[in-house]
C-alpha cells in the first residue's frame, strides 16, 4: 500500500492542514481579540490612548445580561430568524417541487432567475427592494394604488418587507438542494408505490419527504445560522434599526453599542454571546451532517 493511500484511508484530515494554516490565524486572531476586548472597559478614550484599559472580567456580560433591552432584542432576533427559516424553507421546497414538474425551458429560466437572486450582493438587493417599496416612487405602491404609504414605519410591516428581501436572497440554496434530493429518489420506488395504489401525493409525502429529511435538516440549520446573524438587510433598509430602534436585531444591536456608543468592550460581549449561540447551532449542524452520512 502506498503512502498516499495510507493518508487517504487513515488520516484524511491531513489534507485540511494547508487550509487550516491559513484559516485558523485569519479567524482565530479576531475571535481572540473579540474575547479579550469583552473583558475590558474599552471605550473611545482607550482607543485614542487617553486612558488605560481597565480589566472588568465578566462585568460587561453582567451589564449585558441585566439589560432588558438586550433580552428584548434577543427575543426579537430569535422570532424573526424563526419566521425567516420557515418562509425560506416553504418557498424553496415549493419551487423545488415545481422544477420537477416543468419542462426544460421553464426549469432553466427559473433556475437562472434563482441563481441571479442568490448571486446578488446583500447591499445591492436591499437597495433595490428599498426602491421598490419607496413611499413616493416605489413600483409596489404604484401597482397597488396606495401612493404615499410608508412601508418602513410600522414594526411588523417593516419586518415583512425585510423578511421578503432575505427570503429572496436565501431560497435558491434550499430550492436547488431539495431539487437535487428529489431527483435522486429512485423512480423504481415511486413506481412500486404507484402499483400498490398510492397516489402521487401519497408517494410524495410517504416516500420522498422521509428520504429528504437529512437534506431538510441541513438546510434548516444553515438557514438558522445565516438568519440569526442577519445585519445588512436590516441595517440598510431600516436605516440602522427602524423607528426608535423597533426593528433592531442582535447583530445591529452589537454594532450600535460598539460604534454608536463607543462602548467597544460591551459590544464585543454581545458579539461573543452571538458567537457562542451560533457555535451551539453549528454543533447541531455537524451532528446532522454525520447522521446524513457525510464524512467530516
Amino acid at each position: 500500500m502506498s503512502r498516499g493511500t495510507t493518508v487517504r484511508r487513515g488520516r484524511p484530515w491531513l489534507y485540511l492542514l494547508p487550509a487550516a494554516a491559513v484559516l485558523v490565524p485569519m479567524f482565530g486572531y479576531p475571535v481572540y481579540m473579540l474575547g479579550l476586548l469583552s473583558v475590558f472597559d474599552y471605550r473611545q478614550a482607550q482607543v485614542s490612548g487617553g486612558q488605560p484599559s481597565t480589566f472588568v472580567g465578566f462585568g460587561n456580560y453582567a451589564t449585558l445580561l441585566g439589560d432588558g433591552r438586550f433580552w428584548e432584542v434577543l427575543a426579537q432576533t430569535v422570532g424573526f430568524a424563526a419566521a425567516l427559516v420557515v418562509a425560506t424553507l416553504a418557498v424553496g421546497a415549493a419551487l423545488a417541487v415545481l422544477l420537477t414538474r416543468t419542462g426544460p425551458v421553464p426549469r432553466a429560466a427559473l433556475s437562472l432567475a434563482a441563481l441571479g437572486a442568490w448571486a446578488a450582493p446583500a447591499m445591492t438587493g436591499s437597495t433595490v427592494w428599498m426602491f421598490l417599496f419607496d413611499a413616493d416612487l416605489g413600483l409596489v405602491n404604484q401597482v397597488l394604488g396606495i401612493d404615499g404609504f410608508n412601508w418602513f414605519y410600522d414594526r411588523w410591516v417593516t419586518f415583512g418587507v425585510v423578511g421578503a428581501t432575505v427570503v429572496w436572497h436565501s431560497f435558491p440554496l434550499v430550492m436547488i438542494t431539495l431539487y437535487a434530493g428529489i431527483r435522486a429518489v429512485p423512480s423504481s420506488v415511486l413506481e412500486a408505490a404507484a402499483l400498490d395504489g398510492a397516489s402521487a401525493w401519497q408517494g410524495f409525502w410517504r416516500i420522498v419527504v422521509p428520504m429528504l429529511r437529512p437534506l431538510v435538516t441541513i438546510v434548516v440549520i444553515q438557514s438558522v445560522i445565516w438568519d440569526f446573524k442577519l445585519f445588512t438587510q436590516i441595517y440598510v433598509m431600516t436605516n440602522g434599526g427602524g423607528v426608535a430602534g423597533q426593528n433592531t436585531v442582535l447583530n445591529v444591536y452589537a454594532y450600535q453599542i460598539a460604534f454608536g456608543s463607543s462602548e467597544y468592550g460591551l459590544g464585543s460581549a454581545v458579539a461573543v454571546v452571538m458567537t457562542l449561540i451560533l457555535l451551539v447551532i453549528t454543533l447541531f449542524y455537524i451532528r446532522a451532517l454525520r447522521r446524513s452520512g457525510e464524512r467530516l
